[in-house]
């Protein structure tokens, strides 16, 4: 190759690169939020069946043995992570500010702040939610 094409096809290639690691970041954002979601309403179900029916903390220990049986491929059916669903719901009960917010975080990000207040918690989802969108703005050139 000359060094014209050369240059060419490296900043060609570059643009591929960047787009291939645009959209693989929007499709894990994407993901990301449907499964909190998910998430947000097993936990949602879990609360308003042991209120209606009186359901004891060991229907979450079944619930967690049928859905690994029903869904062996998928992760996240524990029963340490079944609670975290319900508590999850319990302290987000407003399905807007979890589509909002709370989607924008991965689950883990969820779960490390369970000892925070919710106001606390909706300090820190803001901020990391701020310094990200600095990061990628930094990346493209266009940070304050």
């Amino acid at each position: 190759m000359t060094k014209i094409i050369a240059k060419e096809y490296t900043e060609f290639l570059e643009q591929l690169k960047e787009q291939i690691a645009i959209s693989r970041y929007k499709a894990a954002r994407t993901v990301n939020k449907e499964l909190l979601l998910l998430y947000h309403y097993i936990g949602t179900q879990i609360l308003e069946k042991q209120k209606s029916q009186g359901w004891g903390s060991k229907v979450i220990e079944q619930l967690s043995r049928d859905l690994k049986a029903e869904f062996p491929e998928m992760k996240g059916f524990s029963t340490r992570n079944l609670k975290y669903m319900r508590q999850f719901a319990g302290e987000y009960q407003d399905i807007e500010f979890v589509q909002q917010l709370v989607a924008q975080l991965p689950w883990g990000h969820n779960v490390f702040s369970d000892g925070l207040s919710s106001g606390q918690r909706s300090e820190a989802i803001l901020h990391k939610r701020s310094y990200r969108t600095w990061l990628v703005k930094k990346h493209h050139g266009n940070a304050d």
